[in-house]
């Protein structure tokens, strides 16, 4: 199972006691705030969670599923995330 960022809204909602809409704002501007932070400064570590790191691929050759002609994957940066001591004990009942 999944949860979305407007059931997220709805658990700040009924937790914290505020507003629909404040809640879904605060969730909102939390995600905005992590993809600022990971573009400017690369790494975000939350506490208890994990850390997120983006890193940058090299340019690599690779192949088109559909035609099979190869082509080239140029570089990019993509996110990666490390889980914490405590989110891994969490996920196996410890």
């Amino acid at each position: 199972m999944s949860v979305t960022k407007v059931e997220l809204a709805d658990l700040v909602y009924e937790q914290m006691k505020i507003d629909k809409k404040d809640a879904s704002e605060l969730v909102d501007m939390f995600f905005e705030e992590l993809k600022n932070t990971l573009a400017k400064e690369g790494e975000i570590q939350l506490s208890g969670f994990g850390k997120f790191t983006v890193k940058e691929k090299k340019e690599r050759r690779g192949r088109n599923p559909q035609t099979k002609k190869p082509l080239t994957i140029s570089k990019r940066k993509v996110a990666t995330f490390h889980h914490s001591q405590v989110l891994k004990d969490r996920l196996n009942n410890k």
